[in-house]
């Protein structure tokens, strides 16, 4: 029986999309928990992520049918329509990804997107290296006063805080953005998992598996 039922399997998924998945898996968690601790750790994982980003936006366009976002990128009201379908019980199955899938699908690419993108943005301000170096950069310092009276004036600023953050592309700014996707890529990450069992359970089909051995049941 199981090798009658791996025969009518069929391939949906192709290795750069199953690749790509579990690289981005593991580089963003590994990124996740290394930080500043492991510092060249947590850059190489941010670029294994935002090279994987950028070949799947590419891929997406130019891949495979189940691959290509024009086969799964569907509008608010059908993936609406979807959730109260398979919240009902009766979600109609896809081979490829359902719509709900699909939205997320997007929604982890630009986040991930962001978050590798403002991680770049931070390291530029805060080392002057990086992709971004030289490109964004941080705020000007302020010239050193001319006289002691100014000095006294801009320290008691300084400690006010008003010269904190740098402005427009200092440090406080891009470590703010960069926090603020990785706690939503966080949040989305949950949701696909809760998404992926519950269909897994719904449609009685090892999505997990699928995205591992590329290959789903054609029914």
């Amino acid at each position: 029986m199981t090798d009658t039922a791996a025969k009518k399997k069929i391939r949906v998924w192709d290795p750069i999309v199953r690749i790509g998945h579990w690289v981005l898996v593991v580089g963003f968690f590994t990124a996740y928990f290394t930080g500043d601790e492991f510092f060249q750790q947590h850059l190489w994982a941010g670029y294994a992520v935002a090279a994987t980003v950028a070949i799947r936006i590419v891929w997406g366009v130019i891949g495979p049918k189940h691959a290509r976002f024009s086969s799964f990128v569907r509008s608010p009201a059908v993936v609406f329509a979807y959730l109260s379908d398979l919240v009902k019980g009766r979600g109609k199955r896809h081979i490829g990804h359902n719509p709900a899938g699909g939205a997320m699908i997007v929604a982890l690419l630009i986040s991930l997107a962001g978050t590798a993108g403002t991680g770049m943005a931070l390291y530029a301000v805060e080392d002057n290296k990086g992709p971004l170096a030289g490109i964004i950069t941080a705020a000007p310092q302020q010239a050193e006063p001319a006289y002691a009276g100014a000095r006294e004036y801009d320290d008691d600023e300084a400690e006010g805080g008003e010269h904190e953050g740098g402005g427009e592309g200092g440090e406080d700014m891009w470590e703010g953005l960069h926090s603020f996707f990785v706690y939503l890529t966080l949040a989305l990450v949950a949701l696909h998992v809760s998404g992926v069992v519950f269909s897994s359970l719904a449609h009685k089909e090892n999505l997990v598996r699928a995205m591992v051995t590329g290959r789903k049941r054609p029914e």
